[in-house]
């Protein structure tokens, strides 16, 4: 090696320049014939790669090379022919300044060290490019691998350089940085936390990119857009985005409707508040219109047949209709509800369905629908339950009840001009 510098360097001297009788001038001109040479080549291979590399990404189909491109990994990768020029050109150019030619040589290894860092980063910014393209991870946080990668990649970039600017070796300042690890753990504590949650949440699929989730304490209610190594972005309905921190995701309670979107059908589970006092039996005349109901026609003709058998068998007397077994209006519009149900070309009659009675509340007696919507997106969900209760709510007279309803203005105005009246009478 020193063989050729003392040719390089000789040949340098020899020149005929008028400046080559001072040391630094001579250093000057040998650095900016260098810097020139040097940059030439830099751009050189870096017009060469880009050319070659855009050839090759148009000839295939996969578009992995596309990414390469576009997250410049040949324009970065360019960079290492001029690093090893310029290591090299160091003994030539700094011959007589030892000092100088071990702080240049410092400065271009920490520039190394920037350089393969920078094609680190572009390399993992395009695996996750092209992961986000394959449908079987395109609902994972792959943003947080990616994240956490970077973050080993850089602090092993700063342990380097800072080896090389102190001339220790890796390991002494290894062992020197542990004594300072509680500091380290207080900056980073939340993107520690982060880091684990990223593992947790991905080692237990709790959240996937496109789920619907449901976060109370942080307002958030909508679909996962992005999952990185500190946040969790949601995307509302009303097209607000709320940030919810990444460790929150396993230490707090959130509801993913993910169950439901990958389920056959979502559910409808609301009630009517029937009025106690309008429940009663029903007589035979009652019955008999109550046949017009086509839904419930051969229903009330064979519950009619089996009552009948029932209360002959048992001698029940039926001058009181509490005597015997007998027809109930709520227990018919029950039985006319879960038949509407079954024939509802919207419900999805594979699934649970059903409606039944709840515990008699202070506002009368609930009567609620269960049963699952075949269309789950949500404008049609709700278009599917309206049209249910719709007709539920004004069926309900033809069955003899009434739903309760809180009295208004106009039912005190009516109370109160019939006492008038009676008073008046």
């Amino acid at each position: 090696m020193n063989k050729y510098v003392h040719f390089f360097y000789d040949y340098f001297r020899d020149l005929n320049f008028t400046v080559t009788s001072s040391k630094y001038m001579n250093m000057l001109v040998l650095f900016l014939l260098a810097f020139i040479f040097i940059f030439i080549i830099d751009l050189l291979v870096r017009t060469i790669l880009r050319f070659i590399s855009a050839r090759i990404a148009a000839t295939t189909k996969s578009n992995f090379d596309d990414l390469l491109i576009s997250n410049r990994v040949p324009a970065n990768t360019a960079h290492i022919p001029a690093l090893v020029l310029a290591y090299w050109s160091i003994p030539v150019v700094f011959y007589d300044f030892e000092y100088v030619h071990k702080i240049a040589s410092k400065i271009l290894a920490v520039l190394a060290i920037v350089v393969g860092l920078w094609i680190v980063r572009s390399l993992l910014n395009t695996l996750k490019s092209y992961f986000k393209t394959l449908p079987r991870l395109k609902d994972k946080p792959i943003d947080s691998y990616i994240q956490v990668f970077m973050i080993f990649a850089w602090t092993a970039g700063l342990l380097m350089a800072i080896a090389v600017v102190t001339e220790l070796s890796l390991g002494s300042f290894i062992a020197g940085f542990g004594t300072i690890s509680a500091i380290i753990l207080l900056i980073f504590k939340d993107t520690i936390l982060g880091f684990v949650a990223s593992i947790q949440v991905a080692i237990n699929d709790m959240v996937r990119i496109g789920d619907w989730i449901t976060f109370e304490k942080y307002g958030a209610d909508g679909d996962v857009i992005e999952i990185n190594l500190a946040t969790v972005k949601v995307q509302n309905w009303d097209n607000t985005i709320t940030t919810i921190p990444t460790y929150a995701m396993i230490s707090d309670s959130f509801k993913n409707w993910r169950g439901m979107t990958n389920s056959d059908g979502r559910r409808i589970k609301r009630h009517m508040l029937i009025k106690q006092s309008s429940i009663k039996y029903l007589t035979e005349e009652e019955v008999e219109s109550l046949k017009s109901i086509q839904l419930i026609k051969e229903y009330l003709v064979t519950m009619q047949q089996k009552l009948e058998q029932h209360n002959t068998t048992h001698n029940a007397d039926k001058n009181l209709l509490i005597n015997g077994r007998n027809l109930t209006n709520v227990g018919v519009f029950r039985k006319y509800i879960q038949t509407y149900l079954e024939n509802h070309s919207a419900i999805n009659e594979n699934m649970f369905l059903m409606a039944r009675q709840l515990q008699p509340t202070a506002q009368g007696i609930p009567l609620e629908v269960y049963c699952f919507s075949k269309d789950k997106r949500w404008q049609n969900y709700e278009y599917v339950m309206s049209d249910l209760f719709d007709h539920f709510l004004a069926a309900v007279p033809y069955f003899g009840l009434e739903l309760f309803e809180l009295p208004d203005n106009s039912t005190f105005k009516h109370t109160i001009n019939n006492l008038q009246i009676d008073k008046n009478s």
